[in-house]
């Protein structure tokens, strides 16, 4: 789990493809911290396990899945990436429930200065829009931030002087591809109320089920 809040901007040292799978190795300093075989990084949003690691590397196998899914696999040597530890258990809570599974990529379409802030408009799959809302959350790239407006196939967001500066979004601009994660708690919702719980189809709420459980 992680809270969407990027340690570091780490590089990508090497990369080995096989097909629809890749191994990558990242260069980086603050996330090689203590870190252990079987640790989850998350790199640019993906939850990756370290398979291998020197004092100023760490590597890491991506699956077919997680290559068709994620911009991991247009990342070339040299290309910088968002960089999380795992979240500790003692530690503070800055961004929002963040698990490193992907939903889908967006494209950024458009990138305008305001103020003290730079406004990004990213198209995103038609299914993908539906689990965000005003004000709600999101993770880009792996980055916590707050969505400034929905529309039929795109979201709004806002960078702050900071994030552009620590992350790899603020070297993005329109063309480019981004991870997206949809809010957690909004896909479950979103689930139960879909009423596609086969294994426990009265978890569906409707006006029905509200009465038939006393709630007319």
């Amino acid at each position: 789990m992680f809270t969407g809040i990027v340690e570091e901007i780490g590089t990508l040292k090497s990369v080995k493809s096989k097909t629809e799978a890749l191994e990558i190795k990242i260069a980086a300093s603050k996330i090689l911290e203590g870190i252990k075989l079987g640790d989850s990084i998350s790199i640019n949003g993906v939850c990756l396990t370290v398979t291998d690691y020197t004092k100023d590397t760490a590597s890491f196998d991506v699956m077919p899945e997680t290559y068709r899914a994620t911009n991991i696999h247009e990342l070339k040597q040299g290309s910088d990436v968002n960089l999380e530890r795992a979240m500790a258990a003692d530690g503070r809570f800055g961004g929002h429930l963040v698990s490193g599974h992907i939903d889908g990529t967006g494209e950024i379409v458009s990138k305008r200065p305001e103020s003290n802030a730079v406004y990004y408009d990213i198209q995103l799959p038609s299914d993908l829009v539906p689990y965000f809302v005003y004000k709600g959350s999101i993770a880009v790239d792996g980055t916590s931030l707050t969505v400034f407006g929905v529309e039929e196939d795109r979201v709004t967001i806002s960078l702050i002087p900071h994030t552009m500066e620590h992350t790899v979004l603020g070297r993005k601009g329109p063309g480019d591809k981004v991870n997206i994660e949809c809010d957690m708690i909004g896909k479950y919702v979103a689930h139960f109320l879909s009423g596609q719980n086969q294994e426990h189809p009265r978890s569906a709420i409707s006006k029905k089920m509200l009465a038939d459980n006393g709630f007319a």
